[in-house]
């Protein structure tokens, strides 16, 4: 009782000291307390506040990162840690640290949280695709859905040589921001993706932007008015993102911009002039180019631009060079370790008895695109059995008719051959039969060996 006594007493004395003291003097005796506790004590304390700068009306750009860090491990490892709430609306955090190791520590613990708050905001941010709405001379030329794509590099029909090489530069593009800034490069790189329909650029586009967890923006080049909608277009694309064009050669007449200009220097002057006015109205296989690799295509960092068709041969060589598109990326027919991914992933097998069947098929000149096989493993999912066989039939399928095709019409060929002859024109028709054997045994021949020699190549 004495001692309760005696603590209210010091109670009164102080609230009698802080009314009759002035306040400089009461933060001077609060500053030395705290420098005491301070020299005393085995932590040292970092103050983190949500706003800093002049006015405290910056944003703490460490705060957003601390409160990333803390959302993205265990909530129930975080309880422990959270002390009051702050009732005068000035929220920040308090870091504890060891005294004696406090200053090799701060610096790289505060690199660490950095770090996997920026890895947090990448994955849990919600991704989108963008496609150009027409407007893009106005406030937005994008409008977008939340991006879903399901694809990813596990469940892609690719090769284990190209899914692993693709993989592995798609890392290294998102690790190299020391690299390109050291080299003097725009941070972005170029793709080009060839092959005949159905042989999963789109997909493999989705698995990229799902492994970077990048925003997809899908340019339609005919709903751009000119040049410099294009331009604006580009501005207004965010970093991290995959700018995807597909079907490039169909999109535009690009390849025929260079002809043109030749033959313009060859008119009147009216025609040069009028010319001029059509390419000020549409977007130009120049305009295209400084979009890809000009001074405005630096705007932005760790970008990538995709390209996809069905005819690489169709594409102007300017578009596709290096430096413009840095890797060229072949989608062809399906090989055996491409259908036995797609085996797993519509069957659930990882072996089955007509494997080898499949796969020799596929060797002598059988050649079917994974969305192919895909489409006959889906209607049969229910049976393996049914499915697999169904993937042989149509492969063998696709060899008889590649064979067809070296031999079609040979009879009428061979008998063309004979009836234009100049030396068969008065002949026998025993002599006639017997050159249209040999005509015909020389053409089955050659089918032969062709078959043999040039069926190897998928």
């Amino acid at each position: 009782m004495e001692l309760l006594s005696q603590m209210w007493s010091f109670l009164g004395l102080l609230t009698v000291l802080q009314n009759i003291l002035p306040t400089q003097l009461l933060s001077l005796l609060h500053s030395i307390y705290e420098s005491l506790l301070d020299f005393f004590s085995p932590f040292s304390y970092f103050e983190i506040p949500e706003f800093n700068g002049y006015c405290g009306v910056d944003m703490n750009e460490l705060y957003l990162h601390v409160n990333l860090y803390l959302n993205s491990i265990n909530s129930s490892s975080t309880c422990q840690h959270t002390v009051q709430d702050s009732l005068d609306e000035k929220r920040s955090f308090s870091l504890k640290l060891p005294k004696r190791h406090r200053h090799k520590l701060l610096s790289s613990y505060l690199n660490f949280v950095s770090a996997r708050a920026k890895d947090f905001e990448r994955v849990s941010r919600e991704r989108r695709l963008f496609t150009n709405n027409g407007h893009g001379s106005y406030e937005s030329g994008w409008v977008s859905v939340p991006f879903r794509h399901p694809s990813t590099f596990d469940t892609l029909a690719l090769e284990p040589e190209l899914k692993e090489q693709l993989t592995e530069d798609l890392t290294a593009f998102a690790n190299g921001k020391e690299f390109y800034h050291r080299v003097g490069r725009a941070w972005k790189r170029g793709y080009l993706l060839y092959g005949p329909p159905g042989s999963g650029k789109s997909s493999l586009i989705a698995a990229m932007a799902n492994l970077m967890c990048y925003d997809v923006y899908d340019l339609e080049l005919t709903k751009c008015s000119d040049n410099s909608e294009l331009r604006t277009l580009l501005i207004q694309t965010t970093n991290r993102s995959i700018i995807v064009i597909e079907d490039i050669d169909c999109s535009l007449d690009l390849t025929a911009d260079r002809v043109s200009k030749l033959k313009s220097k060859k008119s009147s002057n009216h025609t040069r002039s009028s010319g001029c006015d059509e390419e000020k109205g549409r977007v130009t296989l120049s305009g295209l180019l400084n979009f890809t690799d000009g001074l405005w295509s630096c705007c932005g960092e760790e970008r990538i631009i995709v390209f996809t068709t069905n005819h690489k041969d169709n594409v102007d060589h300017a578009l596709v060079r290096s430096g413009r598109m840095d890797m060229h990326v072949r989608l062809g027919a399906c090989g055996i370790h491409a259908f036995k991914s797609l085996v797993m992933n519509y069957l659930g097998l990882d072996s089955h008895r007509l494997f080898g069947v499949v796969e020799s098929y596929i060797r002598s000149g059988g050649a079917l695109t994974p969305a192919e096989i895909g489409e006959i493993l889906l209607r049969n999912r229910n049976d393996a059995d049914v499915a697999i066989q169904g993937v042989v039939t149509a492969l063998k399928g696709g060899r008889d008719a590649v064979e067809s095709d070296d031999m079609v019409n040979v009879p009428d060929v061979i008998d063309s051959m004979l009836l234009n002859s100049p030396e068969n024109s008065d002949s026998s028709s025993g002599k006639f039969v017997g050159k249209r054997k040999k005509i015909k045994f020389l053409v089955r021949l050659k089918s032969l060996t062709k078959s043999d020699s040039g069926r190897r190549v998928v």
